[in-house]
């Protein structure tokens, strides 16, 4: 049986959090637990859905909340407010994604030893910036994320393997910012793979996303291939 568990944590401020952990109370004895980071308009139910198709394939999904308890946008403007308050404070984003990694390193259910993360559009700016910071977790996983580095890089070696999964006609993270990131990726020592899919934009994985003059519309084959990459990724990462 699927188990959604509501899950407020704090940081060190007293800012509250809530996000969502899913797993299948099927599966005995404790699993891989991956994160999954929000789009620019904060966590919502595309994220929760996401955490339990992990769920189904025997990992502790985690629909983490960088925004803070009740801060959601209802519109663009909104989540563009709300993506700059952390876009612009890099250092602020990553204590937010380290916090939920110890968050779901201590559940229950979830083998400490054995974390990864995901993220979608903004969402994957969080697992990059993540995997840059030298945290030991065994993955990360962007979707159609924003590439730029943080302008104070860590500068230190990446131990998470990376991968990236991109449409070449994003107009978020062009070509050239694709072949940055892999410059960057290998003067820091990562192990990464970059995926990217033809005819494709960005928030592919979305079918909410119907924007095709701004670049931004679903593609369904690039959703099903960018999600089975995803899946043998992890069964290396986790072995």
């Amino acid at each position: 049986m699927i188990i959604k568990e509501k899950k407020t944590y704090q940081d060190t401020k007293g800012n509250e959090f809530e996000g969502v952990i899913v797993w299948d109370d099927a599966m005995k004895g404790s699993k891989p637990g991956i994160l999954i980071s929000h789009m620019w308009s904060g966590q919502s139910d595309f994220e929760v859905e996401k955490a339990t198709e992990l769920a189904k394939l025997g990992y502790v999904g985690f629909a983490i909340d960088n925004y803070g308890k009740g801060r959601r946008a209802d519109g663009p403007e909104e989540a563009e407010k709300l993506m700059v308050e952390l876009d612009s404070n890099r250092p602020l984003l990553l204590e937010r994604m380290l916090l939920a990694v110890e968050t779901l390193k201590n559940h229950t259910e979830v083998d400490a030893s054995q974390i990864g993360a995901i993220g979608f559009c903004f969402g994957g700016k969080c697992v990059l910036d993540l995997a840059r910071s030298g945290a030991e977790i065994c993955g990360v996983v962007s979707f159609h994320g924003l590439l730029d580095p943080p302008l104070s890089h860590p500068n230190k070696e990446i131990k998470s393997k990376i991968l990236v999964l991109h449409g070449w006609e994003d107009p978020m993270a062009l070509p050239d910012d694709m072949v940055k990131l892999s410059h960057e990726l290998n003067k820091f020592s990562a192990d990464w793979n970059l995926h990217v899919y033809g005819h494709t934009g960005h928030a592919f994985t979305n079918p909410k996303a119907k924007f095709p003059e701004k670049g931004l519309f679903f593609e369904p084959k690039s959703n099903k291939r960018s999600w089975n990459s995803m899946v043998y990724f992890f069964n290396e990462a986790f072995n």
